[in-house]
């Protein structure tokens, strides 16, 4: 224990650089939920119109998730990292000059494209740049981005828009990831590249698990199709869809949820957008990134502590059943509150998965199947949720749509997911064993 507080620490600056990457990626992709109620006056939009435009961006960014975690396998994740970082900037740049729906619509599906490699290439990251044992919190950092983005970006980009007009809400955010691609290109290499990496701790990462640098071990169709064949990679896709429903219901429809239950403006109801994030931001970091290192390191089993906080994690989403028993939104609020917390505790034990089960050279496939898989339901629910409030003038169907999702989610990672265990090389006929 003595040498291991000697060993130095650079691989934090690491994750530091890549949860800013997502913190920053978040707030692109939340910014049209922030100006969304502006955005309805402006274009004259229905429910269903809104709906499409959230859902745009996952059109893309999800339809391109298998094929980046290929090429992030076999390109690396410095180039591919600075490619990505470029064109998610000038993608959220043009959205501030689009002229109308169609333009913003168009402009969206290429933010798609651009930040697909994001979640892939960080899961593929850290799996290089740290031991099995700092897997989950050095997970977490980078997950939390997402849900903390909601909890200062929202209300960044709703004062903007307030204050300045939809447009410079989006050009705000095109200059913060600007210059994140800036600080990127100067700052990230893979470990057998980095010149601020020393001996120690390289060694270090070598004898505690970190996952070696390497290609694909197979032809990428062929890796594709052995990981598809493999019961434990279902279990990931169908789990971690459910997960993706009820956050993304949330990620996009929350702001104008609070706009028509509370009837505030758009800049209050940013504020109290906040309070459910920074309960999920908490849970993320502490349950599912903290709590699963410090329980391992203790001699737990990996496979139960990481389970038990997924399934748990997962069982209080559940609690989004109670916004719709309620007709006071302070109430349904609370509910949204405690569902996301045990959601986003969930999220970070599903991200280290890729790193945790994939072959070796695979872990950008792994992660890009399961994001595919989280992310065609960033294009459902969005659709979904406007259909049923179009309809019904009401989010409580919408909710138990939410809540039937999850719980098939559930099911599938105590029945499918197995053990958290690296699969088999795909070679020579072997199949997996739980």
């Amino acid at each position: 224990m003595q040498r291991n507080r000697r060993v130095p620490r650079y691989r934090w600056r690491i994750a530091g650089l890549i949860a800013v990457g997502v913190l920053i990626n978040y707030f692109d992709r939340i910014s049209i939920s922030a100006a969304g109620p502006q955005l309805e006056r402006t274009f004259h939009l229905t429910p269903v119109d809104l709906g499409l435009l959230f859902s745009a961006f996952f059109w893309s960014y999800a339809l391109v998730q298998i094929p980046v975690g290929l090429v992030v396998d076999r390109f690396g994740v410095t180039r591919i990292g600075r490619w990505s970082a470029a064109l998610w900037s000038a993608a959220q740049l043009l959205t501030a000059c689009a002229g109308g729906f169609v333009g913003v619509f168009l402009a969206r599906l290429l933010l798609g494209i651009a930040e697909a490699p994001s979640f892939p290439a960080s899961s593929k990251a850290t799996g290089y740049w740290f031991p099995r044992t700092e897997r989950a919190l050095s997970t977490s950092l980078y997950d939390v981005g997402a849900k903390f983005s909601n909890v200062i970006g929202v209300p960044l980009v709703a004062f903007a828009v307030v204050r300045l007009g939809w447009r410079w809400g989006f050009a705000v955010v095109a200059a913060l990831s600007f210059a994140y691609f800036v600080v990127f290109c100067r700052m990230y290499r893979d470990p057998s590249q980095h010149p601020r990496l020393t001996r120690e701790e390289r060694e270090y990462l070598a004898a505690h698990g970190a996952e070696p640098e390497g290609q694909p071990s197979d032809g990428a169709a062929g890796a594709l199709v052995y990981l598809l064949s493999t019961r434990k990679v279902w279990g990931l896709v169908i789990g971690f869809g459910a997960y993706g429903y009820s956050f993304n219901l949330f990620l996009t429809w929350l702001p104008d949820y609070l706009v028509h239950t509370m009837h505030r403006s758009i800049l209050t109801s940013a504020g109290f957008a906040a309070i459910p994030w920074a309960c999920a931001s908490a849970a993320d970091l502490l349950v599912g990134g903290w709590l699963i290192d410090f329980l391992v390191r203790r001699g737990r089993d990996a496979t139960r502590v990481r389970k038990a906080v997924l399934v748990i994690g997962m069982c209080i989403g559940l609690a989004v059943l109670g916004a719709t028993v309620t007709a006071r939104p302070g109430v349904a609020l609370a509910w949204i509150s405690v569902a996301l917390a045990g959601l986003c505790a969930a999220a970070p034990v599903a991200w280290s998965l890729p790193s945790l089960i994939a072959p070796k050279g695979g872990v950008g496939a792994v992660g890009g199947i399961m994001n595919f898989s989280n992310n065609m339901m960033g294009v459902v629910a969005p659709i979904v949720t406007g259909f049923v409030v179009g309809r019904t003038h009401s989010f409580v169907n919408a909710f138990l749509v939410a809540g039937l999702v999850l719980v098939a989610g559930i099911a599938s990672f105590i029945f499918l997911l197995g053990r958290i265990e690296p699969l088999p090389e795909p070679c020579g006929g072997v199949t997996e064993r739980d």
